[in-house]
C-alpha cells in the first residue's frame, strides 16, 4: 500500500538495483571470495586482504541498506502498513543494524585482534602457510604455551563469530526482502 501515489519507475529501478547489489555482494563476500582466497594465499595474506575488504564491504552494505529502508519507508508509511509490509520494513531495519554493528564494532575489533595474533604467530614462524589445515599442531601448541596468544585467539573467535552472525542475519533479511520484492513484481 503506497502513499501519495506509487513510486516512479526510476525509484522502482533504484530500489531493485540497490537491493540486488546488497544481495549479490553478500553472496560473493560471504560464500565465494573468502573460501576461494583462503586456499590460494598464506594465512597472513588472507587476513591482510580481509582487513582491507571488510570495511568497504560493511560500509557498502550499511549505505545500501539505508537507501533500501529509506525508499521503502517513504512509500510505506507506518500507519498504512499491512502485516507483510511491516515484516519487510522490520527486515530492512534489522539488516541496517547488523551492517552497522559490523562496520562500527565487530569488524574493526576482530581486525585489531587478528593483527595482534599475527605478530605472535610471526614470532613463532607461523602464518606463511597456505590453507587452514596446515600446521594445526603448531598453532595448538602456541595456544597452549602462550597465554597472551590464547587470550587473543579467544577474543578474535568471539568477535569473528559475532561478525559472522550479524552478516548471516543481514543476508537472511536481504534475501527475504528480495523474495518479497520479486513476489510483488507485476511482470518480468
Amino acid at each position: 500500500m503506497a502513499t501519495e501515489g506509487d513510486p516512479t519507475d526510476l525509484v522502482k529501478v533504484l530500489h531493485l538495483l540497490v537491493l540486488s547489489f546488497s544481495w549479490g555482494m553478500q553472496v560473493w563476500v560471504s560464500f565465494i571470495a573468502g573460501f576461494a582466497l583462503v586456499w590460494q594465499v598464506t594465512l597472513h595474506t588472507f587476513g591482510l586482504v580481509q582487513s582491507k575488504l571488510f570495511p568497504v564491504y560493511f560500509y557498502c552494505l550499511l549505505g545500501s541498506h539505508f537507501v533500501s529502508l529509506a525508499v521503502y519507508a517513504v512509500y510505506h508509511p507506518r500507519e498504512l502498513l499491512d502485516w507483510h509490509e511491516s515484516v519487510q520494513m522490520a527486515l530492512y531495519f534489522v539488516a541496517l543494524i547488523m551492517a552497522g554493528l559490523n562496520a562500527q564494532w565487530f569488524g574493526p575489533a576482530a581486525t585489531e585482534v587478528m593483527f595482534q595474533m599475527r605478530e605472535v604467530e610471526k614470532e613463532h614462524g607461523l602464518g606463511n602457510q597456505i590453507g587452514l589445515g596446515s600446521q594445526k599442531e603448531a598453532y595448538a601448541k602456541l595456544k597452549e604455551q602462550d597465554p597472551k596468544y590464547k587470550a587473543y585467539k579467544s577474543t578474535f573467535g568471539r568477535y569473528h563469530g559475532l561478525s559472522n552472525l550479524c552478516n548471516l542475519i543481514g543476508f537472511i533479511c536481504t534475501t527475504t526482502n528480495l523474495i518479497y520484492t520479486a513476489l510483488n513484481l507485476s511482470t518480468i
